[in-house]
């Protein structure tokens, strides 16, 4: 008998829009202290947070050989999320969730590759949309001029980088969501990026501690990427990655209206019709791939 999928449906809906406002939070943090010092800060505190959790929830346990899959995760996700909060500081919300969006139309040629599956001509057709969309964005971003709009176009080439680690993140993610319990994982996550954070800033110079009113969005963004980390990976162990892949696409809503609330930002014509490319592309893709390779990952 299948699985109901409401529950995995609620799960990962919420799990997206609880990230969307972590990043709206990180994004304050990280203009007020810096990314390194923000992203490092919230990891020490959701690691703090996440080893009372996972001792509640499974007193004693030790993952043992799965240390080296949070490790491979957390390696991936401390780039991703650097590049991604250094171009989100640069950008608007809604232009960087969508360009987040072409990750799973990249993880299609990364699964071919890595797994030996076929590239498809829906692959590429999938491609040749999320292409238009990432262009059809970019020429938004082009009507300003000035300085400000090129560092909006280092923003977006940085965000761009985040989604194809954020691509080679999927493969990795759903497997993990299969062998681990969300607290373990969550918990992992948090601590392996922190200390890869710490070690970053032993060899370039660490970042200066926050301070004021920065520390409110530091535990504020901890706490909500735990709990985001948790529902997904509750989500992704009991549904198939297709079926849930359209809950994705929340997360571009729940970033427009964050970020016209905190920063002003308003959603331009360029920005929502390069979104709806790069999500047909993506639904093209998918459509071929009842598989493993195009599923949501918290930054």
């Amino acid at each position: 008998m299948a699985r109901p999928l409401f529950l995995p449906l609620v799960a990962a809906a919420s799990g997206i829009a609880t990230f969307s406002v972590m990043d709206a939070l990180m994004k304050r943090a990280s203009i007020d202290a810096g990314v390194h010092a923000a992203l490092l800060w919230r990891n020490i505190i959701g690691a703090g947070l996440g080893v009372v959790v996972w001792q509640i929830a499974h007193p004693r346990a030790w993952p043992g050989r799965r240390m080296v899959m949070h490790a491979m995760r957390a390696s991936v996700t401390s780039a991703m999320a650097v590049t991604f909060f250094w171009g989100i500081v640069r950008t608007p919300m809604a232009v960087g969730m969508a360009l987040t969006f072409i990750a799973p139309i990249i993880a299609l040629f990364m699964a071919g590759f890595a797994l030996g599956e076929a590239i498809t001509r829906r692959a590429l057709g999938a491609s040749v949309l999320g292409l238009l969309g990432v262009g059809v964005i970019g020429l938004g971003r082009m009507q300003g001029g000035g300085a400000m709009e090129a560092q909006a176009w280092q923003g977006m080439l940085a965000i761009l980088g985040s989604a194809v680690l954020y691509a080679a993140n999927l493969v990795i993610q759903r497997h993990q969501a299969q062998m681990a319990p969300p607290a373990e994982i969550a918990f992992f996550q948090s601590l392996f990026t922190a200390c890869l954070l710490a070690a970053a800033g032993l060899a370039i110079g660490m970042p200066p501690v926050p301070h004021g009113a920065v520390w409110l969005d530091l535990y504020g963004s901890a706490g909500l990427s735990f709990v985001s980390l948790m529902l997904l990976s509750w989500g992704w162990a009991r549904a198939p990655a297709h079926r849930l892949l359209p809950v994705e696409y929340s997360g571009f809503l729940w970033a427009a209206l964050m970020g016209w609330i905190w920063f002003g930002e308003r959603l331009d014509i360029y920005t929502l019709g390069g979104a709806m490319l790069v999500v047909a592309g993506c639904w093209l893709g998918a459509g071929g791939q009842k598989g493993e390779h195009t599923e949501q990952v918290g930054l």
